[in-house]
């Protein structure tokens, strides 16, 4: 496995669009031909040297290709966006969309994620260490169809509508998240272990959605079904009793989801 490092020369104004850190594009090439892949920064075309020192050099194949970003990131753009192999280890925070459009390969991001982390996902692992915004998983603006494969992990927080129109794959949050988890959801796992605010599952037509925690305002579109224990999908395990409903009936489709709730933080539903 070849390790390409990449080192964060200076303080970042205005954000950097970098598309072309995955493993696809620095596989092949040596580290002068990566630090010449060109960025965006604003209306301007740069080389990536521009932003980052390079060391190392790619490996024969983007499944043979490592890289390590090693240091804090949070104006740089759609690292690791539609990459196919490979990985990625971002040692620090990281910019919005990392992981947008993922197909394959596995990224782990050591501090916190910006908004639009894993949009429209469609395979490989996103694992993000510390806490992420809005839109983890989603829909883009103008589309109906969010996260369709792969996995993401967040060890923290996220905010709101993690999992907009998610219709395949799996999300796991381990702390809380906020408003709309789950909105139009129409396919695939979503995983809160800690609590949500409100309207979780909105428009639901087909998935799972399960939170651990409470849930400060329950969407009223939701039918009580029965009650569950020890819930398992997969490796996923969710220990507890759980309440089981089935909706979203505010909307007209047949074809309903899942979502299990707590029963001990939420003895009121």
């Amino acid at each position: 496995m070849a390790e390409v490092t990449l080192r964060p020369k200076n303080d970042i104004d205005i954000m950097v669009e970098a598309e072309v850190i995955t493993p696809d594009n620095f596989a092949g090439k040596n580290a002068k031909e990566i630090g010449e892949l060109i960025v965006w920064q604003g209306p301007k075309e740069l080389p990536l040297s521009s932003f980052f020192d390079v060391q190392g050099n790619g490996g024969s194949s983007a499944q043979e290709t490592t890289i390590i970003v090693d240091g804090d990131v949070p104006r740089v753009k759609r690292i690791g966006q539609k990459m196919t192999d490979g990985k990625i280890i971002i040692k620090g925070n990281a910019g919005m969309h990392v992981g947008s459009e993922m197909v394959g390969g596995e990224i782990i991001v050591e501090g916190d994620a910006e908004s639009w982390a894993g949009m429209e996902m469609k395979g490989g692992l996103l694992h993000i260490k510390g806490n992420t915004k809005d839109h983890v998983g989603c829909a883009y603006r103008g589309s109906w169809h969010g996260m369709t494969g792969g996995r993401i992990v967040i060890d923290g927080n996220a905010m709101n509508q993690v999992g907009g129109g998610i219709s395949g794959g799996e999300i796991i949050i381990n702390g809380n998240v906020d408003n709309f988890c789950g909105i139009r959801a129409n396919g695939g796992l979503i995983v809160v272990k800690g609590d949500a605010f409100r309207t979780v599952g909105a428009e639901m037509t087909n998935g799972i959605i399960v939170v651990g925690g409470h849930i400060s305002k329950f969407t009223p579109g939701f039918q009580y079904l029965d009650t569950e224990n020890d819930l398992k999908f997969g490796d996923v395990e969710c220990p507890g009793e759980y309440k089981k409903f089935a909706g979203d009936y505010a909307i007209p489709q047949k074809v309903k989801g899942i979502m299990y709730v707590s029963s001990e933080f939420n003895g009121g539903l």
